[in-house]
C-alpha cells in the first residue's frame, strides 16, 4: 500500500479561512476517493497559514471492482409481438457493451423489465489521482482573489503544488503552477525542501520550523501558557475564539509575556482587554482573584530566539495604542451626552431610513408603545424612554471611534459618569445584545425593551427600502438581530406576539419621513424571513419539525408558551399512552378540515346519548382549557384536552356524521368544527408525525 500526499501552497490564509478550509477539504477529499471506488486506511489534513495538505495513508493501488445491475426498458417494449428482440434492447445491450444472450428479467411493481449485469474493472489508482486538481480548485473561500493574468479565483495566490505517490510526483497542473515534491519550511526560519516521502511530511516541515497540524500548534501555545502561570504566579484567561485564531496565524508558536505602565489600569479594563485581544491578538493576565495585571501574553510566529527584542516591540505598539486609549478617554468625559446626540444628526444611518439621529428617533416612539402594550410602571417606562433617547450617543465619542467594539460598552461608562440612572446605563450595553448567535441576552426588562425596538426598527426599516438578506449577503446582520429579537421574548416571557410587535413598528414608520413598501409585500416577506429564524431557534432546542409547524401553523402567538407547547408535544411523540388520545383528537380536527361548516349546534337535533356526552363535556372543558391556554399552562391545556379522548371515540363508534337527513348532518359537522377549533387553537396536531415514534 502507498502513501498520497497533496499540499497547496498559498500566501499567507487569512486566519479566519483557515478551519474551513481544511474541512472542505478533508470532506471533499473522502467524497472524492469514496465516488472513485478508492479505498485507503486513513486520511489526514493539515493547515497552516502558508499551506492546506492532505495525507492518504495505505493507499490501493487500484480501484474496486464491481458488478452493476443496469434496468433496460419494459419486456414490453423489449420485444416484439413474435417474442423477437427489438431494436430498443439491442441498443440497451450495445451501450452496457453486451449482448441480448445476455438479458435476464425481473418484475417491478407487476411490470416485466429486462436487466443486465455489468462489470466496472477498476483502474489503477495513479492513473486517477492527477484529477485532485478539481478538488483544490473547489476549495470554497468567503472572499476571493485574483493574480495576475490568472482566471482562478482564490483566497490567495497559489504558490507551489506538491502531489506525490510514495516518491512518484503526480503530474497536474493548477493556475499555471506544476506539482513537484519541492514544500517550503518557515518564511524566515526554514529552507525549502524535498519531500523524500509523503509519511515523512510532518518530520521533514518540523525541522524547517513548521507546525503542520493546528491542534499541535495549539497545544504548543497552551503549554507555554500554563509554564508562564506557574512561573510569574498570575491567571491567563485563554477565550478559545481568540486561541483558535492565533494557532492559524503561526506555523511555529513561541510564547511570551510582556509588560505595559500599570497607570494604565486606571482605565475600563474592557478598553485593555479590546486593546490587547481585538487588535493585538494578546491574551490578558488577571491575578487568581480575577483583578487585571499590566501584563499581556502574546505569540511570535518562531523560535525563542532574540525574543527580548519581539516583547520589547509588541510592548512598544501596546502602549502607543493604550496611549491613544487614554487621551481619547479623558477628551470624551470633557463633552456631554447632548453634545454627542448632536453629532448624530449628521451621521447617516442608511440613505432611505435617515441618520442615526432619526433612528434613535424611532427607537424612542417603538419602545413608549411596547411599554404601553406591556403596562410597565412609570418608573420602569421612564428608564425605557430614556434609555432609548441616549442608546446611540456613545457612538460619536472619540473611544468608540477607534474601538469599534466598545460600542454600548462605553456608553454604560460614559452615561453611568454623567450621572444617568444605573438601569439606563446598563440598558445602553444591553440593547446590543446579543451580539452573536450564543450570546449572552440583556438581563434587565429595560434593556431587553429598547434592544427589542432597535432591532425591529433595524428590520422592518430594511425590508421597507428593500434591503433583505440573500444567501450571501446580509450587510445589516438582519438574521443575527431577528434571531436576538425572538431569544429575548422567549427569554422574557411577556404576553405580546411577534406580529402585534411588527405592527406597532410599522405604524411607527407609517408617521415617518420614510416612505415604506406596500405592507402587504412587506409583511409576507417579514413572515417568511421570521418563520425561518423561528424554525432554526426551535431546531436548537431539539425539537422537531412537524411539532414546531404544529404549534406554529395558526400563528405562533406567545412565543415562549409556543415553545413550551412544543416541548409537551414532543414529550408525548415518544408516550405510548398518548397515542389513543392524538388518534381521537387528530380525527376531530382531519374531518372538519373536510367539512368547512362553522355553524350553530343545535342540542334539539342529537339523537344519541353519545352526542349530548361529547357536546357536554365540549361545554366542560371548553372554559377550563382556555384559562389554562390564556395562563400559559402546556401541559394543563393538553391535559383538559385529553379529557375528551373517551367522549370522542364514543360518538364516532354510534354515530355516522354524514347522515343522511341534511339537519342532523350540519349539527353533527357543526360539533365537529367546534372541537377542532378548540383542538387547534393549542397547536394542529394533524401535522405531527406520529406513527413514525409508535
Amino acid at each position: 500500500m502507498a502513501n498520497v500526499l497533496y499540499e497547496i501552497g498559498v500566501e499567507e490564509l487569512p486566519a479566519r479561512f483557515i478551519d474551513n478550509a481544511e474541512m472542505q477539504l478533508k470532506n471533499k477529499t473522502k467524497q472524492w476517493l469514496d465516488e472513485l471506488r478508492i479505498s485507503y486506511h486513513e486520511l489526514v489534513t493539515f493547515s497552516t497559514p502558508r499551506r492546506l495538505a492532505v495525507l492518504i495513508k495505505d493507499i490501493a493501488p487500484e480501484q474496486t471492482t464491481v458488478e452493476e445491475e443496469v434496468k433496460g426498458p419494459s419486456l414490453k417494449i423489449a420485444k416484439d409481438e413474435d417474442g423477437n428482440w427489438t431494436k430498443a434492447a439491442v441498443g440497451f445491450t450495445k451501450g452496457q457493451g453486451k449482448t441480448t444472450d445476455d438479458i435476464y428479467t425481473k418484475e417491478i411493481k407487476g411490470v416485466s423489465y429486462i436487466f443486465l449485469k455489468k462489470r466496472i474493472e477498476g483502474k489503477r489508482t495513479i492513473e486517477l489521482l492527477p484529477e485532485f486538481k478539481g478538488i483544490i480548485t473547489s476549495i470554497q473561500f468567503n472572499q476571493n482573489m485574483r493574480w495576475g493574468s490568472e482566471s482562478i479565483r482564490y483566497a490567495r495566490p497559489i504558490r507551489w503544488i506538491v502531489a506525490l505517490y510514495d516518491e512518484q510526483v503526480i503530474p497536474l497542473t493548477v493556475s499555471g503552477v506544476e506539482s513537484s515534491n519541492v514544500t517550503y519550511g518557515h518564511r524566515f526560519l526554514g529552507d525549502k525542501i524535498s519531500l523524500v516521502n509523503p509519511s515523512l511530511y510532518e518530520e521533514q516541515l518540523l525541522k524547517e520550523f513548521v507546525v503542520v497540524q493546528s491542534k499541535k500548534r495549539q497545544q504548543m501555545i497552551l503549554e507555554g501558557i500554563r509554564v508562564l502561570e506557574e512561573k510569574e504566579n498570575f491567571k491567563i484567561a485563554v477565550d478559545e475564539e481568540l486561541l483558535e485564531e492565533v494557532r492559524n496565524l503561526v506555523e511555529y508558536p513561541t510564547v511570551f509575556c510582556g509588560n505595559f505602565a500599570s497607570d494604565f489600569l486606571q482605565l475600563p479594563s474592557e478598553v485593555l482587554i479590546t486593546s490587547m485581544r481585538e487588535h493585538q491578538r494578546y491574551f490578558p493576565v488577571t491575578s487568581k482573584d480575577n483583578q487585571l495585571l499590566p501584563y499581556f501574553i502574546g505569540v511570535r510566529n518562531g523560535d525563542a530566539y532574540r525574543l527580548e527584542n519581539v516583547v520589547k516591540g509588541n510592548e512598544k505598539v501596546l502602549r502607543a495604542r493604550l496611549t491613544d486609549a487614554q487621551f481619547f478617554y479623558q477628551e470624551d468625559q470633557n463633552e456631554s451626552i447632548s453634545f454627542y446626540l448632536e453629532k448624530l444628526k449628521r451621521v447617516v444611518f442608511q440613505d432611505k431610513l435617515g441618520t442615526i439621529a432619526d433612528k434613535v428617533d424611532r427607537i424612542v416612539k417603538i419602545s413608549k408603545v411596547i411599554a404601553n402594550e406591556l403596562k410597565l410602571d412609570d418608573t420602569t417606562r421612564s428608564q425605557a424612554i430614556r434609555a432609548a433617547q441616549i442608546s446611540k450617543f456613545d457612538l460619536m465619542t472619540n473611544m468608540v471611534n477607534e474601538f469599534t467594539e466598545l460600542q454600548g460598552i462605553m456608553g454604560e461608562k460614559y452615561a453611568a459618569y454623567f450621572g444617568e440612572d444605573p438601569l439606563v446605563a446598563q440598558a445602553i450595553r444591553e440593547h446590543y445584545l446579543p451580539v452573536h448567535a450564543n450570546d449572552n441576552l440583556p438581563q434587565t426588562v429595560v434593556g431587553s425593551l429598547v434592544s427589542i425596538a432597535d432591532k425591529l426598527d433595524t428590520i422592518i426599516g430594511c425590508f421597507a427600502a428593500g434591503i433583505i438578506p440573500s444567501s450571501s449577503q446580509d450587510p445589516y446582520g438582519l438574521r443575527r438581530q431577528g434571531r436576538g429579537i425572538l431569544k429575548i421574548l422567549k427569554e422574557q416571557k411577556w404576553n405580546i406576539t411577534l406580529d402585534s410587535l411588527i405592527t406597532l413598528v410599522q405604524n411607527v414608520y407609517e408617521q415617518s419621513p420614510v416612505v415604506p413598501r406596500v405592507k402587504e409585500e412587506i409583511n409576507n416577506q417579514l413572515d417568511a424571513f421570521f418563520n425561518q429564524r423561528l424554525l432554526n431557534l426551535f431546531k436548537d432546542s431539539g425539537l422537531e419539525q412537524d411539532v414546531v409547524q404544529a404549534v406554529s401553523k395558526n400563528k405562533i402567538g406567545q412565543l415562549s408558551y409556543a415553545f413550551e407547547k412544543a416541548t409537551v408535544l414532543s414529550a408525548k411523540r415518544n408516550d405510548s399512552s398518548f397515542k389513543p388520545i392524538e388518534e381521537a383528537l387528530v380525527r376531530v380536527i382531519n374531518l372538519a378540515k373536510n367539512t368547512n361548516d362553522n355553524g350553530q349546534i343545535n342540542e334539539e337535533l342529537f339523537e344519541t346519548e353519545s352526542e349530548r356526552l361529547l357536546f357536554n363535556k365540549l361545554e366542560e372543558v371548553q372554559p377550563a382549557f382556555t384559562k389554562a391556554n390564556e395562563e400559559h399552562d402546556a401541559k394543563g391545556a393538553l391535559n383538559y384536552l385529553a379529557e375528551l379522548c373517551d367522549p370522542i371515540n364514543s360518538f364516532f363508534d354510534h354515530n355516522m356524521v354524514m347522515a343522511n337527513e341534511e339537519a342532523i348532518k350540519k349539527n353533527r359537522i357543526a360539533l365537529i368544527t367546534q372541537l377542532s377549533n378548540l383542538i387547534q387553537q393549542y397547536a394542529d396536531l394533524s401535522v405531527i408525525e406520529w406513527k413514525q415514534h409508535f
